[in-house]
């Protein structure tokens, strides 16, 4: 039998647990919450270099992944999917989890890509978040060794007295390396016979079998290939020479202005990823990047070391989308 008194009391606890129910599941999602906060990362990060191996991008990628692993506690795995001047392995990031397991690593071609490319599946802003600036370099001109020219001026005199018949490599068409032979054949008026690549690396690997003459280069693949003399170096981009290449002289140097190909590197991770998963990755990246090693050997390799928050390189982006669209001048390709 049922008494009102026992009416009353579990009506009392009713209301109670109506009131305190919704409470404990709050603090309890908060606790799983920090939980996972805690956790990140749990399983190993798959890094994307949208490049193929051996250009700039990888390289950096490389040269931090022991580092970077070390930092998280887990496995930094580099994975190169080459194309489309970056566009293939970048849409694999734009499309990826935001959950700090795919992120990507990248140059100059995610703001360029957007002033050449009119049928681009992912846009360069809103599809991701910037996590880093990994750090800047300039672009090299490499010939083969046995191309008569022994500096740029020769070089030019060479092209013009054979016009459409000398070869010149660069990247994929959104690449520095691209950029910086393009304003250089616009520049020079010269009529060279462009060899396009899938990624920088692939570029100095043809100049030097021979199967071009020329090319535009990263000086981080080129570099040792010029110290052994396998490669000449004629001439490189930036204000001033550069400390790892001191015996190139750059363009303006060598009578050519204008040839402003620079190429930076940064990390993104997919659009909508949390806030504390891009402050564990940028505060590793910020620690790697400032190790004394590491800076001795990006410069060594003619890289610029930068670092900087995730609100820098998104600004970052910003100046050098609105860059390239000025020197692109609207040429698109499908």
């Amino acid at each position: 039998m049922i008494t009102p008194y026992m009416r009353t009391f579990s009506s009392f606890w009713r209301r109670l647990l109506r009131c305190v129910l919704p409470t404990v599941a709050a603090i309890a999602c908060l606790f799983v919450a920090d939980a996972n906060a805690q956790a990140y990362p749990s399983r190993p990060i798959r890094v994307m270099v949208p490049f193929s191996p051996g250009g700039g991008t990888d390289i950096l990628a490389r040269i931090m992944s022991v580092k970077m692993s070390e930092a998280l506690g887990q496995n930094y795995l580099i994975d190169n999917r080459p194309g489309a001047s970056g566009q293939i392995g970048t849409e694999i990031v734009a499309r990826a989890a935001p959950d700090g397991y795919t992120i990507l690593h990248v140059d100059t071609s995610l703001v360029s890509n957007p002033s050449i490319y009119k049928n681009m599946r992912y846009d360069a802003v809103k599809d991701f978040t910037p996590i880093s600036l990994h750090a800047s370099g300039p672009v090299v001109l490499i010939v083969h060794p046995s191309a008569p020219a022994k500096t740029l001026q020769e070089l030019i005199a060479l092209a013009k007295a054979r016009p459409g018949e000398l070869n010149i490599a660069g990247g994929d068409h959104g690449a520095a390396t691209a950029l910086g032979m393009e304003l250089f054949k616009s520049i020079t008026h010269l009529e060279l016979v462009h060899i396009p690549f899938k990624g920088s690396g692939a570029v100095t690997p043809a100049v030097l079998s021979g199967q071009v003459m020329m090319g535009f280069a990263g000086p981080s693949s080129a570099k040792p290939l010029v110290a052994a003399g396998r490669l000449r170096a004629l001439a490189i981009t930036g204000g001033k020479r550069s400390i790892a290449l001191p015996e190139v002289p750059t363009f303006e140097e060598s009578g050519v202005k204008g040839v402003d190909a620079w190429t930076y590197w940064g990390a993104l991770a997919p659009a909508g990823t949390p806030r504390n998963i891009i402050n564990t990755l940028n505060a590793a990246m910020t620690k790697v990047l400032a190790m004394p090693d590491i800076r001795q050997r990006l410069a060594d390799l003619t890289y610029d070391p930068i670092g900087g928050s995730p609100e820098d390189f998104a600004a970052n982006i910003k100046s050098e989308l609105a860059k390239w669209a000025r020197v692109t001048q609207g040429k698109h390709y499908d």
